[in-house]
């Protein structure tokens, strides 16, 4: 198959890259300053040449959009909510516009879309968040990024296309720069303790079985609409940060309160939300349709990732 990743230069498309070429298939990635042969401009905004490698592929896998990685500051928001809806936007029109449109559209979403909610986990049917009580409102804005995101996919005019969001959890690899490297600097330096008590849940997904749903959405016709890539056992940020401890070895892991999250948030140019937020989000429409995950406990998951990244990192 050939594969177009647009915006697929991050952490989760090197991911995605790196098993589908793994497996044979030919992956063209879009990028705003391209470095490799495989590699083409575009602006995420506009049409433009990079429009003719939609026109006959097999699938586009779109993952463009600002990280979230960054202070939130209303600045940062806009360009979260123009860079994701805009890139989707723009891919619409070229598949609109394509005399062979691909087969499927992936396109990233978040699992962020949910409620903050510490009761029962969300699944497909889960509650949508915004109205909360009690959480800050600028929460309420990465759920409008996460609901326009989705909006823009499924208003785009390509009747030929099966359209698919991805409701991701964190993609947890060995890679460097992605979210576990990130937890795993914490943890080795002995920071990786409870954050404000702890209680929030962290829904999360293994590399392996991201990009084995990947494939099981590209080659299962059934599915439509908005799907959660998340393990099943989503667990308490007390727990989790315990587990990623053993894992590394590391006998201590220092707590943090509300206001030194506040404070260490800042100083890494991050936000809060990315660690208060409690995600519990779990999936069903991917085990209804016979989808198995490889990693469904996070002390397995985490063991995996440190010895694959001891071993030499995306091994």
């Amino acid at each position: 198959m050939k594969i177009v990743i647009p915006g697929g230069t991050g952490h989760v498309g090197a991911v995605a890259e790196r098993a589908f070429t793994a497996a044979g298939h030919s992956v063209v990635v879009l990028s705003r300053n391209p470095s490799r042969p495989n590699q083409v401009r575009w602006d995420g905004r506009t049409l433009g040449a990079w429009a003719a490698e939609l026109d006959g592929c097999d699938v586009v896998l779109n993952l463009a959009g600002r990280s979230v990685s960054c202070r939130y500051t209303p600045e940062n928001l806009r360009d979260m909510m123009d860079s994701r809806v805009l890139s989707t936007r723009v891919v619409g029109e070229a598949i609109a516009r394509a005399e062979r449109p691909p087969r499927v559209w992936l396109q990233a979403s978040t699992a962020t879309i949910y409620a903050h909610t510490f009761g029962p986990p969300n699944d497909e049917h889960g509650l949508i968040g915004g109205t909360e009580p009690g959480v800050p409102e600028y929460w309420a804005y990465s759920v409008e990024i996460a609901k326009n995101w989705e909006r823009e996919q499924a208003q785009a005019d390509t009747p030929h296309t099966r359209k698919v969001a991805l409701r991701s959890a964190m993609v947890m690899s060995p890679d460097r720069g992605g979210i576990f490297d990130y937890l795993s600097w914490l943890t080795r330096l002995g920071l990786g303790g409870p954050v404000a008590g702890g209680r929030q849940y962290v829904s999360w997904i293994h590399d392996h079985d991201f990009t084995a749903a990947l494939t099981h959405l590209i080659t299962h016709e059934e599915h439509e609409g908005p799907i959660n890539l998340a393990a099943p056992n989503p667990l308490p940020q007390r727990d989790f940060a315990r587990t990623l401890r053993h894992a590394w070895h590391m006998p201590i892991g220092l707590p943090a309160t509300r206001t030194m999250a506040t404070l260490g948030a800042y100083a890494l140019r991050s936000d809060t939300e990315l660690l208060l937020k409690s995600r519990r989000v779990i999936a069903a429409r991917l085990p209804d349709a016979g989808f198995h995950f490889a990693h469904t406990d996070w002390n397995d998951a985490a063991r995996d990732l440190v010895r694959r990244v001891r071993a030499g990192r995306g091994r």
